[in-house]
């Protein structure tokens, strides 16, 4: 087991059909609005972006963003990760039977910042639970936000 890699999956149930919420979830740029642990994104071009990532453990991850699929169709965005951590992130968005939707976010990356990498053993439940807490604050954050616009 490589120490460093990490999987991630979170299911989110929201209260709005999958076309809007795959829309929302395409314009990563707007995330900071809703999503308070996504703190600033900046795109380069169509397809690229910067992200600045902070949780409840005091550091901040920085980390590039380069579309790889999108798929309104079928629901999916895909990106790869480079910078603080890298692999790839992808988002898929299916209609279910109440007429909202589920969001399902799979995250397959190994953690490349030194520091985080000198603490991988000792600190990895910390670093899960981590992105659990960010990961329910992201479904809160756009629930909200769905049900403001």
């Amino acid at each position: 087991m490589n120490p460093h890699h990490h999987r991630f999956h979170s299911r989110w149930p929201l209260p709005a059909p999958a076309p809007v919420v795959h829309g929302i979830l395409e314009r990563v740029e707007n995330y900071p609005r809703w999503w308070p642990q996504v703190r600033e994104v900046t795109r380069i071009d169509a397809a690229t972006g910067t992200a600045r990532i902070r949780s409840v453990l005091p550091y901040d991850l920085v980390v590039v963003l380069r579309a790889q699929r999108r798929d309104p169709v079928a629901g999916i965005l895909e990106v790869r990760l480079d910078g603080d951590i890298t692999g790839r992130a992808r988002w898929t968005v299916t209609p279910v039977a109440t007429g909202g939707c589920l969001a399902r976010y799979d995250q397959e990356a190994e953690i490349r910042k030194p520091l985080l990498r000198r603490l991988a053993v000792p600190a990895r439940c910390l670093f899960r639970a981590n992105h659990a807490l960010m990961m329910r604050a992201g479904r809160r954050g756009l629930t909200a936000y769905l049900e403001a616009v």
